[in-house]
C-alpha cells in the first residue's frame, strides 16, 4: 500500500546554504510505504549527499515490506543504491574519494576503521556499525532521515565507502554491484575456488546467476545452478549464459546423483543463495564432496515466522566429511569492484536479465512481485528489480 503524506520542515540554512526537501518512501509499517518530503539540510563535514538514479531490490527489500525483518521504527528502506554526488561537506571529497558530479555506488555497510573488525577488513561486522545501522535501515528519526535509497536523495555519511561507476555504465544495470560482488565474495573469494573445481550454486536468483559466473571466471572446471519448481524455470534456463555447465531443478531430480553422474564426484565448493528453502541446507552438505567447502548466504527465517529449521540435515555429514561452512555477510569493497568491471565488461548478459522497474507510484507493488506475492499471471516474477525515482 502505498500512502501519500506531506512532512514539511522548516528550511534552514549551514553556511550560507539552504536546507531543501526531497521526496521519499518511508515504510512506517509493514506493507505500508508513505511518500513523504523530508528535508535535507547542507552536507555535515566529511559527508555527501547523493542524487539517486537508481537502487535495487534484494530479498532483504521484501522481507522488510512484509514485516519478516521490520524493525519497530519508520525508515526509508533501500541499501542498492546508485547516483550522482550532488554536494560535499567540508573535507568529503578526500575522505570520500569523490568529485561532485560523478556516478558512484554506496556500499551498504559503513565502518569505524579503528575496531578490530575494521582493522582486520571485516568491517561488516564492524563493532560500532555493521547490521545495526547499514544503509536503508536506520530510523527515519534519525538526522537527516533520508539513509536509504527510496528517495530523490540519499545521505552518506563519513564512514562510509563510494564506488566509482565506470564510464558507459548506466544507474541500473550499475545497481548490480550487490548482487554480482554478492556472488563474486560467496562463490569465489571466501571458499578460495581454484581453476579446475567443481562449484555447485543453489538457488537461480540474480545472486546465484552471479555466482555461477564468478566460479567461471575464477576457472571453475564444473558448474551447477539448482532451482526448485515451476517459479525456476525461467531462472534456471539463464544459467548456461552465465556460465552454468548444468542446470538442475531439484524437484525433478537428485541434485546430488545428477552432479555424481556428470563428474563422478561432489563438489569442491558449495553455495547456498536461497532463502527461506530450510532443506537447501541440508541439500549443500549431501552435494560437498569430503574436505569440500559450503558457504551459506541465504538467510532460512526466524522460528516466530514459521521457519523449521534445516529438516534432512544431518550434523554428523559435517564431521565425516570434514567439511568446512563458512556464513557468508553482505559484500566488501573488493568485490563491488570487482562486480561493476564485471557487468561493464558485457562478457555475461547481465544487462539482459528479466527487469522490472517501478517509481514512487508502483514501487509497492513490485516489491510484492520480487516476493512472489504479486499476481504470477500478470508479470512474472522479474530476477532484477530497480527503484528509479524519477520514472
Amino acid at each position: 500500500m502505498l500512502v501519500q503524506s506531506d512532512d514539511h520542515g522548516r528550511p534552514s540554512g549551514a553556511g550560507g546554504r539552504a536546507a531543501r526537501a526531497a521526496r521519499a518512501l518511508v515504510l512506517e509499517a509493514p506493507g505500508t510505504l508513505v511518500q513523504r518530503e523530508l528535508v535535507r539540510p547542507p552536507a555535515e563535514p566529511g559527508g555527501a549527499w547523493l542524487r539517486v538514479e537508481a537502487c535495487g531490490l534484494c530479498g532483504t527489500d521484501h522481507e522488510q515490506w512484509s514485516g519478516e525483518l521490520f524493525g519497530g521504527f519508520a525508515f526509508v528502506p533501500g541499501h542498492e543504491t546508485v547516483g550522482v554526488v550532488d554536494e560535499l561537506g567540508p573535507g568529503a571529497g578526500d575522505g570520500l574519494g569523490v568529485a561532485v558530479g560523478q556516478r558512484v555506488a554506496v556500499e551498504v555497510f559503513r565502518q569505524c576503521g579503528r575496531c578490530a573488525a575494521c582493522t582486520a577488513g571485516s568491517y561488516n561486522r564492524c563493532e560500532h556499525h555493521g547490521i545495526a545501522d547499514m544503509y536503508g535501515f536506520v530510523p527515519v528519526a534519525t538526522p537527516p532521515g533520508l539513509w536509504g535509497g527510496y528517495a530523490e536523495y540519499q545521505y552518506v555519511a563519513p564512514d562510509s565507502r563510494l564506488l566509482t561507476v565506470p564510464d558507459g555504465l548506466g544507474p541500473v544495470d550499475a545497481t548490480l554491484f550487490n548482487p554480482v560482488g554478492a556472488g563474486i565474495r560467496w562463490a569465489v573469494t571466501m571458499p578460495g575456488t581454484q581453476p579446475g573445481d567443481i562449484v555447485a550454486v543453489l538457488g537461480p536468483g540474480v545472486r546465484g546467476l552471479a555466482a555461477a559466473a564468478a566460479a567461471r571466471e575464477a576457472g571453475a572446471g564444473f558448474v551447477m545452478v539448482t532451482g526448485v519448481g515451476p517459479g525456476d524455470v525461467p531462472r534456471l534456463a539463464l544459467a548456461s549464459r552465465f556460465g552454468a555447465d548444468l542446470a538442475v531443478d531439484v524437484v525433478i531430480n537428485d541434485p546430488v546423483r545428477v552432479l555424481r553422474d556428470a563428474t563422478g564426484r561432489g563438489a569442491d565448493v558449495v553455495v547456498d543463495v536461497t532463502a527461506k528453502a530450510p532443506a537447501a541446507f541440508a541439500q549443500a552438505v549431501a552435494l560437498a564432496r569430503p574436505g569440500g567447502t559450503v558457504v551459506v548466504a541465504g538467510t532460512r527465517g526466524s522460528p516466530d515466522h514459521g521457519a523449521s529449521g534445516a529438516p534432512g540435515f544431518a550434523p554428523d555429514a559435517v564431521v565425516f566429511k570434514e567439511l568446512r561452512i563458512l556464513g557468508a555477510l553482505g559484500v566488501d569493497t573488493a568485490s563491488c569492484r570487482a562486480a561493476l568491471a564485471l557487468v561493464a565488461s558485457g562478457r555475461y548478459p547481465f544487462a539482459e536479465l528479466p527487469c522490472r522497474v517501478a517509481g514512487f507510484g508502483d514501487l509497492a507493488a513490485l516489491l510484492g512481485a520480487m516476493g512472489g506475492t504479486g499476481d504470477p499471471s500478470a508479470e512474472p516474477r522479474p530476477v532484477h528489480g530497480v527503484f528509479v525515482p524519477d520514472r
